[in-house]
């Protein structure tokens, strides 16, 4: 399973968007597919899903699904299945040690405009040591806009993984990659008529500057890569969920060991209202 892309079934038809979605990565940076399942993390309203032994034949034919699903939209991939008697979340937190990436489905928009995503994903999110995929339920094919979108917010070794994880998605599909970054002019009050007023288009300009510092070694690690450079004015939620409208994938970075909320605000929200896939990459 070393270095699989790792797809988390849950039994529903969230599933199969996941499973699209993983095959079409794997394919794309030559990994194999390793397909998980927990027959005791089973949704209450999956068909006879009663005793354990029908819960872990229906596991097995959840399983057998998604194999032939994967083995006919890219016979190329490696694929192995696992069914396990772990807790879903323990499971894919402990996988996540080996694997490239996971790979989890979602309930899709409802009445909130949003992803709807389930406690298991929510906790696999924030826990994961490697990089999760959220994908909805109407998600039709992998990589159809043109764009890799990626969030650009921290200079230095924290931002690596996320940077590193763009840019190697868009390297492998053949797509341009959209480097956002969001700034706004300091709030001041009460200042000094001494004080000279803020100059916007100086602070802009060295905003720029910043990005492109950020930005120069990974276009010259990643030459075949076309990268936009796109600063934004304004808050980093909003700005975010903009470029989703062009995007294939949009790839956001968390950070570790947040208590209590595993999850930042924005890297809620983006989950939540994303137009396209999200891949949360944690930040040491």
């Amino acid at each position: 399973m070393g270095g699989s892309v790792v797809v988390g079934l849950d039994g529903t038809g969230n599933s199969v968007p996941a499973v699209r979605w993983g095959a079409a990565e794997a394919a794309a940076r030559g990994l194999p597919l390793h397909l998980l399942h927990s027959w005791v993390s089973q949704p209450l309203n999956v068909p006879g899903a009663r005793a354990a032994t029908d819960r872990q034949r229906y596991g097995h034919e959840v399983l057998g699904a998604a194999e032939a699903m994967a083995h006919e939209l890219r016979p190329d991939v490696a694929v192995t299945t696992e069914q396990v008697s772990e807790q879903a979340v323990e499971a894919l937190v402990d996988r996540s040690g080996l694997a490239t990436m996971m790979v989890l489905g979602s309930r899709g928009h409802g009445a909130i405009a949003g992803f709807l995503l389930g406690s298991v994903s929510l906790h696999v999110l924030g826990r994961a040591q490697c990089p999760v995929v959220t994908v909805r339920e109407e998600e039709s094919a992998a990589y159809e806009q043109p764009e890799v979108a990626v969030g650009v917010q921290e200079a230095g070794s924290r931002g690596e993984a996320v940077l590193e994880f763009a840019f190697v998605a868009a390297e492998a599909h053949h797509t341009r990659l959209r480097a956002v970054r969001a700034w706004e002019p300091p709030v001041v009050e009460c200042v000094p008529t001494t004080v000279p007023p803020v100059d916007e288009a100086e602070l802009a300009a060295e905003e720029e500057r910043k990005l492109a510092e950020v930005l120069a070694p990974w276009r010259a690690k990643f030459p075949d890569v076309d990268v936009v450079a796109d600063l934004q004015r304004g808050r980093i939620t909003p700005v975010l969920l903009e470029s989703c409208s062009r995007a294939s994938l949009l790839v956001v970075g968390r950070r570790v060991q947040r208590t209590p909320m595993l999850l930042g605000p924005v890297v809620f929200a983006v989950l939540h209202h994303s137009r396209c896939p999200v891949a949360v990459v944690p930040r040491i």
